[in-house]
């Protein structure tokens, strides 16, 4: 039977503290299972190298740990059911066994998606925003899991960007509620580098807060996209300096979470610019 899962607004992450929206950003670890990403770090299913840096993560300062088993990058093939989860399951059991973070499953299919949950995640991250599988939105509501939906589309063709992203997102948000799915467990996600040219993608980070509208968490991922290289002229494994401006910059306009390849470094990103935008400080704090 599927276990019931903890709401997000009661969700440990780093030292046990619970998800507050707003007090800081919470820095979520990509662990990606794929043989073929595009940014270099794919494990192809190994399990010891996925425990490994679900571990060095942990360490270094992550909150919650992303696992994904099948490619989204441009141009990618989709694999089948039974592949993902070949690939998925043996590494996430590893991973929910030896680390205290809360697990996210990047799919957007419903059985991987259960599987996930029963062995232990406690969000889905659907990069299809319930438009692939709506019935997705059934496996959250029944296990209380959170519920990641992004905005994608296929083509970049767009009336007017930003308000038709905000509109796509509102469908989403709004089928997530229909089955049952709370509110407050569900986090919207632009989608920069998803059904976006270079360009959007840029006016989309310019025009994070038009998100707010939404009444949900907004997690960005811009970490080592294609945009970063185009504009640097860098292979993905030198984007860092690239993911930290657009890290501080999503967070300037409203994130609460951001999802990435280098969690040592973003999570310094993160705090500084909390300190800023969000007032926060660490325990301890003496000003002089």
């Amino acid at each position: 039977m599927t276990q019931v899962q903890t709401p997000l607004n009661r969700l440990a992450v780093a030292s046990g503290e619970t998800l507050a929206w707003g007090v800081r950003t919470y820095v979520i670890g990509i662990i990606n299972l794929t043989p073929d990403s595009f940014s270099g770090d794919g494990l192809g299913g190994d399990v010891d190298a996925a425990v490994d840096l679900a571990l060095r993560f942990q360490d270094e300062g992550a909150d919650i740990l992303d696992i994904g088993a099948e490619s989204t990058r441009p141009g990618h093939k989709q694999i089948s059911l039974d592949k993902e989860l070949a690939r998925l399951m043996p590494a996430l059991e590893a991973v929910a066994k030896r680390v205290d973070l809360p697990i996210s499953v990047d799919t957007y299919k419903a059985a991987v998606a259960r599987r996930a949950v029963d062995a232990g995640a406690v969000i889905i991250n659907d990069i299809w925003g319930l438009k692939a599988e709506p019935e997705l939105a059934e496996v959250a509501a029944e296990t209380c899991a959170g519920l990641v939906l992004m905005h994608n589309q296929k083509g970049t063709q767009y009336r007017d960007l930003v308000p038709n992203l905000v509109s796509s997102l509102k469908d989403s948000v709004r089928t997530a509620l229909e089955a049952g799915v709370p509110r407050d467990n569900i986090i919207v996600d632009p989608g920069i580098g998803f059904g976006k040219t270079p360009d959007q993608n840029l006016a989309v980070l310019a025009r994070l807060d038009e998100l707010k509208e939404l009444d949900c968490p907004i997690l960005v991922g811009t970490s080592r996209k294609s945009t970063l290289g185009l504009l640097l002229d860098l292979p993905a494994e030198e984007r860092v300096e690239a993911t930290a401006a657009t890290v501080s910059l999503a967070i300037a306009g409203g994130a609460d979470l951001v999802r990435v390849h280098d969690v040592k470094e973003m999570v310094r990103v993160c705090r500084v610019t909390d300190a800023v935008v969000r007032g926060w400080r660490p325990e301890g704090w003496k000003a002089s």
